[in-house]
């Protein structure tokens, strides 16, 4: 601990040392000095966090602007200098690329525009979040009008102290608008550009579903909703329902044209076992795009729509090993992968295979290329989102396959030497068969 003590350069050794430290904080000990000094200590570990994310943003910019470099004295096309780099820090943070391309975007306006603002994330007065609420309020100015925004909210630690995350946003469009009133009011505008509907998963097989509407819209829709559950209440025709219940029935009839016991009238995938379907087992099943869900709710659903006359049923069989639930090869001699090999691609990887990445697959790729004679097969194609895979085509990127023939293991590589490891999720495995006798 001499070395943090002393504030010497510190090694990755060193901080995870400390890190042994931190994990070592015992409830007992916190008991022993009441809660006062528990609160201290809180406070002292977001302090630490809020440092920690200063020190992250100040080497993501030293090595996204090494590896820029390397790249052009390497003579390298200036539209490839930055291929990869945002996947590298997410991977290097645990995170998707989506996020490292946040991370990277994030470190970049701290240093270059933002220095104050750097400075008390630095010092632990300023969160990594409200860090990147005010460089997300200020990315439509000028760099000088953004240095001008930073030197008026963090110039003085106690300008921002006590304030919530809704009043640091104010105050920073205020100040945005206030230097250019027209740049702001051309982003709102593109804003409607980025209009969009999403589904993501949510407990007890439930799904979020959001829209991003300009405000006008979003707040018709939602009081239009509200306006017509409140009168199916009123006029007692509410069936026991909440408000927010109705309003949720009401969007999706208006939306599929459906009353709400109907079927919708889209494609549902569903994978579970043999067992799980007709033996009675209890091995989740999987819904690609959503996740996992209870196979009696599975069998529930099937059956609904069996019997229902609006919805038809198809059954695909999926061969899989039975040890490990393990989907067996189907294979190509195309470059690309055809549906059939693709879905099963699909099915097998659900979402984007680099590590901490949970994007949709969008493409197929081999994961020993096509040109390097890698066959278009189960085993050597993988599932990527559209910018891992793009990242993957850079300079200094590999992926292998390793040598465990029972799951489906890929070795990344990045251009700086780390190595992730990514494995397939577990699939339903199929009904043991006993021999007869």
């Amino acid at each position: 601990m001499d070395t943090l003590l002393h504030g010497d350069e510190l090694s990755p050794n060193d901080i995870r040392r400390f890190l042994t430290r931190i994990a070592a904080i015992a409830v007992s000990e916190a008991a022993q000095d009441g809660a006062p000094a528990a609160i201290d200590t809180i406070t002292a570990l977001e302090e630490l966090k809020a440092a920690a994310a200063g020190a992250q943003a100040v080497l993501t910019t030293h090595v996204a602007d090494t590896i820029r470099e390397q790249r052009r004295a390497a003579g390298r096309p200036a539209a490839r200098w930055n291929t990869g780099i945002a996947t590298q820090i997410g991977l290097a943070r645990h995170d998707s690329p989506h996020r490292g391309t946040t991370h990277l975007g994030l470190a970049r306006a701290l240093t270059a525009e933002m220095p104050r603002t750097l400075a008390q994330l630095r010092r632990g007065d300023l969160s990594e979040w409200r860090a990147t609420l005010l460089v997300r309020e200020t990315a439509c100015l000028t760099a000088d009008d953004r240095r001008l925004v930073d030197a008026r909210l963090c110039a003085d630690p106690t300008t921002l102290t006590g304030k919530g995350d809704s009043t640091v946003v104010a105050m920073a469009a205020r100040l945005a608008a206030e230097l250019d009133a027209a740049t702001v009011t051309r982003r709102k505008a593109r804003g409607a550009r980025h209009r969009r509907v999403t589904v993501r998963p949510a407990p007890d097989v439930m799904a979020h579903l959001g829209t991003l509407l300009p405000m006008d819209r979003a707040v018709c829709v939602w009081a239009t909703l509200r306006r017509d559950a409140d009168t199916l209440i009123a006029t007692g025709d509410a069936g026991g329902r909440t408000r927010d219940q109705i309003m949720a029935d009401l969007l999706v009839e208006r939306t599929i044209g459906l009353a709400h016991p109907i079927s919708p009238p889209v494609a549902v995938q569903v994978v579970l076992s043999d067992e799980a379907l007709l033996g009675g087992g209890d091995t989740a099943a999987e819904v690609p795009g959503y996740g996992p869900i209870p196979a009696a709710a599975a069998r529930a659903w099937i059956a609904g729509a069996v019997d229902s006359d609006e919805t038809a049923v198809t059954l695909r069989k999926l061969y899989a090993r039975p040890t490990d639930g393990q989907l067996t090869a189907v294979e190509s001699v195309a470059r690309c992968f055809p549906t059939g090999l693709a879905r099963l691609i699909d099915l097998r990887d659900r979402t984007c295979r680099t590590p901490w990445c949970d994007a949709p697959i969008r493409h197929h790729d081999h994961i020993t290329p096509h040109e390097d004679g890698g066959p278009t097969t189960a085993d050597n194609g993988l599932g990527l989102c559209a910018a891992c895979n793009l990242a993957k085509q850079g300079d200094g990127w590999t992926t292998t396959r390793t040598e465990n023939p029972d799951v489906h293991t890929v070795e990344f590589r990045t251009p700086t030497g780390h190595t992730y490891r990514s494995t397939p999720p577990a699939q339903p495995r199929p009904m043991r068969h006993r021999r007869a006798g």
